[in-house]
């Protein structure tokens, strides 16, 4: 059999053997994370900076912008802070003896009168191997993932699957106190099958990599498989936007379909918040 023809728009124009899912915000050509410079708005180009710089006033460089220049290649920032305020709150929970863990868990009836527990459970872990598991995961997932992406895309991605864990454990366990970021997780890496798919990347391995994680989450005792499922339609959701917005005259359509999923899935927490209060 034939392979299918090669998209060169999903490579590099500088690099042509690296696939990317970046375009730069002023001319539109595809970027690795080699060759993207963080802007105002978007990325942009190594010829779209000099001709950006060529026509700036000339400046004493700020230490601000030497500070942005020490991460500006490639490094995925939004992960490696993800990390290190989960590694920091693990350490806080050893030492507060349960307070921290009781302040940020999610616990849908605790939901309506204190909504930043949707979130701040995902910084939260209930044993060792719980967050070594996730981290690392997140360690290989997310930096490939927020390279491709970008900065912002990638933090919508992660934080849109961590909702919708909590939403669906909301709907179908409400009685059960959850901890983790398994269903933000989950959501990054059936993301990024979806959208190797439509680079053209046979990602089948990755795709029974989550259906073995799925399975023994509902195997084990003590697993908010809920979670996993409602970090995997949430994190579908947004990488199907993103394979069907990619190009730039579609970024508001795109910024409006993800602010909606996550509307959405907060809406469906805190209506089933106030139905398990009685308020509704």
């Amino acid at each position: 059999m034939s392979q299918p023809p090669v998209d060169t728009a999903n490579f590099c124009y500088r690099h042509p053997d690296r696939q990317s899912f970046v375009l730069c915000q002023r001319c539109g050509r595809t970027i690795c994370s080699q060759c993207q410079t963080p802007a105002a708005v978007g990325v942009h180009c190594p010829e779209c900076v000099r001709e950006a710089r060529a026509s700036a006033p000339r400046t004493k460089p700020a230490l601000l912008t030497r500070v942005r220049g020490a991460s500006r290649r490639g490094v995925p920032v939004v992960t490696y802070s993800i990390i290190g305020v989960s590694l920091v709150i693990w350490l806080l929970q050893q030492v507060t003896g349960g307070a921290v863990t009781n302040a940020l868990l999610f616990y849908a009836p605790f939901a309506l009168s204190e909504p930043w527990r949707i979130v701040t459970s995902l910084f939260v872990h209930g044993s060792f191997f719980h967050i070594a598991f996730n981290m690392y995961a997140l360690f290989i997932f997310g930096g490939e993932m927020e390279r491709q992406l970008g900065r912002a895309r990638f933090a919508a991605l992660y934080f849109v699957g961590g909702i919708g864990g909590s939403a669906a454990v909301a709907v179908i366990a409400p009685q059960s106190p959850v901890v983790g970021a398994s269903g933000a997780i989950f959501g990054l890496m059936v993301a990024f099958f979806i959208i190797a798919r439509s680079l053209g990347r046979n990602a089948v391995q990755l795709l029974v990599l989550v259906a073995i994680n799925l399975a023994i989450g509902f195997v084990l005792p003590g697993v908010a498989w809920q979670a996993h499922v409602g970090g995997i339609i949430a994190g579908a959701a947004v990488a199907w936007v993103f394979t069907k917005t990619r190009h730039r005259s579609k970024k508001p359509i795109q910024i409006g379909a993800i602010a909606a999923i996550g509307v959405v899935l907060i809406a469906i927490t805190l209506v089933r918040s106030a139905q398990i209060l009685g308020l509704a």
